[in-house]
């Protein structure tokens, strides 16, 4: 894993509206992620349906995140450039054209939870975004969010919950 600076979240200010959304079928918002979805399941990023989009959307972008790591916020996933059509992102797969930024665990791939101990959250954040972001594939998340600033139409979050290992049970499977 690579050093993180400690940040709080970015917040964006948002050009237009409060209408898009994002859903999983897998689980539902503030319940918990099913094991399949955490490093240590299959680390298959979990199904997302996206509704709602402002017509006028270039693009998307979705940043998966952790705010309780011990170490500041920890990135586990980041897509930009998605099709602004894209109604849904399949378990496992990463729709066509999209491209995935520079994680935390060092990849450009979806790292699923793997919390250390407790119970932690994961933010699924999506934005709509007025622009095609000129940044490469792998770009990091602050050349993301940077090129990002100005250019958010909407935002819609899903959380879940992942439970460290130990104390996953039943109930995360």
């Amino acid at each position: 894993m690579r050093q993180r600076a400690e940040r709080p979240d970015k917040q964006f200010r948002k050009i237009e509206r409060d209408d898009m959304r994002i859903t999983s079928p897998a689980f539902r918002d503030d319940e918990r992620i099913p094991r399949r979805y955490s490093r240590d399941g299959g680390d298959k990023n979990p199904p997302l349906r996206i509704e709602d989009v402002p017509a006028n959307a270039s693009s998307l972008a979705l940043i998966v995140d952790d705010p309780d790591a011990p170490r500041g916020t920890f990135t586990h996933w980041i897509l930009f450039n998605l099709n602004p059509r894209t109604t849904e992102i399949p378990e496992g797969h990463v729709p066509a054209n999209a491209r995935q930024g520079l994680n935390d665990w060092n990849q450009t791939e979806y790292g699923g939870p793997q919390p250390p101990s407790g119970e932690h959250r994961y933010f699924f954040r999506l934005y709509a975004l007025d622009i095609t972001l000129d940044v490469p594939s792998g770009a990091a998340r602050q050349e993301i969010e940077a090129a990002m600033e100005g250019h958010v139409l909407d935002t819609a979050e899903l959380m879940g919950r992942y439970p460290a290992a130990a104390h996953a049970g039943a109930a995360a499977r």
